[in-house]
């Protein structure tokens, strides 16, 4: 869901302290040097993994330029994935040969792996939107903004099978100073966009490609939904809206990193 306000509503990991056993962190410790020798036995019952590499940070700025220049639109869809829309959104994408950015809710993502492997291999990116989509977060603790971001992209990352989110969107954009270093520190652009379709409110297909239409001067990101309720009208606006666009010759990118 978009909370309005254009370009100006720009923008705030708290680690919880868990007490472990002395075995269990001798166990954590011997498995850590493990992982980074490549030597060793496992201790009983033990697997030893290296830790996953920790994306490198990109810029806290909010991006809402595109990667594919300056007659180029940024395609990016939220909220779901949800199971009625989201293959109905691909379709429309392949069928016009389209990529975009997929903005997942984490206990969207988590409910439907299938689906978030559907939008990787497709080509498509993805996007952490918080665990629950609160509009109100900006208004929350640093502690309750870490857990929701950081817990989505753990969401999502485990969804689709080792691929990261690689932008963060704020719900509503509820952008905080520390929400946007937070996510830059995990490897996640902060996304905004210039163009709001407005399609959650459901106002008609019709009303959702005249507002595109009409705010595309506002720059190349534009924002739809594939989830959240009754996503007909979005559907039967991209299949207008996307041969449109190449007739007036925009091509198709991703938001920069």
């Amino acid at each position: 869901m978009a909370r309005h306000g254009g370009r100006g509503w720009y923008g705030r990991v708290v680690a919880a302290a868990v007490g472990v056993t002395a075995v269990a962190a001798a166990t954590s410790v011997w498995t850590a040097q493990a992982g980074q020798t490549g030597g060793g036995s496992a201790a009983p019952g033990v697997s030893a993994r290296p830790a996953a590499p920790k994306a490198a940070p990109v810029s806290e700025t909010i991006a809402h330029s595109s990667d594919g220049g300056a007659h180029a639109v940024n395609i990016t869809i939220d909220d779901g994935p949800d199971p009625a829309w989201t293959p109905q959104v691909l379709q429309v994408l392949r069928d016009n040969g389209v990529k975009a950015t997929f903005c997942m809710v984490g206990t969207q993502a988590e409910a439907h792996p299938d689906l978030v492997k559907q939008v990787v291999a497709a080509g498509h990116r993805l996007c952490d939107h918080t665990v629950s989509h609160d509009t109100t977060m900006d208004k929350k603790s640093q502690a309750y903004q870490s857990q929701q971001i950081v817990d989505a992209e753990r969401q999502i990352t485990k969804a689709s099978g080792g691929v990261r989110p690689m932008y963060y969107r704020a719900p509503g954009g509820a952008f905080t100073p520390y929400s946007r270093k937070l996510a830059a520190s995990h490897g996640m652009r902060p996304l905004g966009w210039n163009v709001d379709s407005k399609d959650f409110e459901r106002p008609g297909s019709e009303a959702i490609i005249a507002t595109v239409k009409g705010e595309l001067h506002n720059g190349p990101t534009i924002l739809f939904h594939d989830a959240g309720g009754d996503r007909s009208q979005t559907v039967t606006a991209l299949r207008t809206l996307l041969p449109w666009l190449k007739q007036q010759g925009y091509g198709f990118g991703f938001p920069v990193r």
